[in-house]
């Protein structure tokens, strides 16, 4: 009889899901990562492929995240383990 946890990692590998739920964690991960301020402003709405929307409560805001793009998905995924956000789309 194998661990609980290591049936649950063969299923995800068998099933082919893994990437899709390190994107969830990506969604997930948000709040946390653009700290309070932000966050207030701010709510992730999807990702897939890589690609992460995130809605923005105004333009002054979104122009702002606009400029950090490359800080904020460098620092998602850090923590993420691995480069699972490619880019960020703030609608």
């Amino acid at each position: 009889m194998r661990p609980l946890g290591t049936a649950i990692t063969e299923l995800v590998r068998n099933l082919g899901i893994g990437k899709r739920i390190r994107e969830y964690d990506a969604v997930m991960k948000w709040d946390g990562i653009v700290g309070e301020q932000v966050a207030r402003v701010t709510e992730a709405k999807s990702i897939k492929q890589g690609v992460l929307v995130i809605k923005v409560s105004n333009g002054p805001w979104r122009n702002e995240l606009q400029l950090l793009k490359k800080d904020i998905i460098r620092n998602l995924n850090t923590s993420l383990g691995e480069e699972i956000v490619t880019d960020i789309h703030f609608v």
